[in-house]
């Protein structure tokens, strides 16, 4: 079948993710036998990474739009936007979120909520001003993709997981190092300080890892949502030349909603792209562009 390599990408990139979840849970129990833990102290920081995000998940669409400073519109002021999204949350079997727009000239987008039932959908300003109206089904398909795949709950589980992670780093240097470590040579050390530096750090790393995982489904979800995968390449492509030429203002609350977004909304580039949370244009472009020649060879795929 033509679709063979798009359902193969999918079905790698939801392995992928559970790959990279294990490996962070083979991170956690390795640094939890390292400090002599027992299942009770484990417990206790299992807990509190739950805790330390739940809210952010609970409350992720109440969250994200008061960090932007979006103001709900009506369907009067923006006929177009509540058209399309109606269409597709129709197609999708799903209701229809609140529609956003946040005051900003930097071109982007995200939707969030916990589920489809507490959705939200926003769009800047600017991206209003520079996508036709295929371009802006694609955002919007690929953004609704994202609470329907919930990986909002898949961000928030990393999240929790890092954070347990960074609170046995933290017990391994005020403990000292358990298992003798201090008394086992220079390789206990060096596996020391692996432990405590280094295993937060390939924690964050496998985190933004999983993110830019969840951004292919996306691109290839709404895709298949909107059967017009080279629409959403050429959002894409507007996107990201518009958030280069006007980037988002850096603050606590634009950095908190950042991976959300569609697109980095940040100017970035060399080394952080190992930190970023979204996989470079050009491969999510290349992507889409394969999978509309397939789409073409099998005009009836779903």
């Amino acid at each position: 079948m033509g679709d063979g390599k798009t359902h193969v990408h999918g079905h790698f990139n939801g392995l992928k993710t559970t790959l990279l979840f294990g490996l962070m849970w083979a991170i956690i129990m390795g640094i939890w036998w390292l400090t002599d833990g027992t299942t009770s102290t484990l417990s206790v920081y299992i807990v509190i990474g739950l805790v330390t995000t739940f809210g952010s998940y609970w409350f992720s669409d109440r969250l994200a739009i008061a960090s932007m400073r979006a103001r709900p519109v009506s369907e009067q002021e923006a006929p177009d936007l509540y058209r399309i999204v109606r269409e597709l949350s129709a197609k999708a079997g799903k209701p229809t979120p609140r529609i956003y727009v946040a005051p900003t000239e930097s071109p982007n987008a995200f939707a969030t909520g916990r589920n489809e039932n507490h959705a939200a959908v926003c769009c800047t300003q600017g991206i209003l001003e520079i996508l036709n109206e295929r371009e802006l089904r694609g955002v919007l398909g690929h953004e609704l993709m994202h609470v329907y795949n919930h990986d909002i709950l898949t961000s928030a589980i990393a999240s929790a997981m890092a954070t347990v992670i960074t609170y046995l780093g933290y017990s391994l240097m005020y403990l000292g190092g358990g298992r003798d470590n201090r008394d086992s040579g220079p390789l206990g050390a060096v596996g020391l300080l692996l432990s405590m530096i280094l295993a937060p750090i390939g924690a964050s790393l496998i985190q933004m890892a999983i993110s830019r995982t969840r951004e292919y489904d996306a691109d290839e979800d709404g895709s298949r949502l909107t059967q017009d995968p080279e629409a959403l390449a050429s959002a894409l492509n507007k996107i990201t030349a518009g958030a280069s030429a006007r980037p988002m203002r850096q603050t606590a609350g634009t950095q908190s909603v950042s991976s959300m977004m569609i697109a980095n909304p940040f100017s970035s580039g060399g080394f952080s792209r190992l930190f970023s949370t979204h996989p470079p244009t050009a491969d999510r472009i290349a992507r889409l562009m394969q999978m509309a020649r397939e789409m073409r060879d099998t005009p009836h795929v779903l």
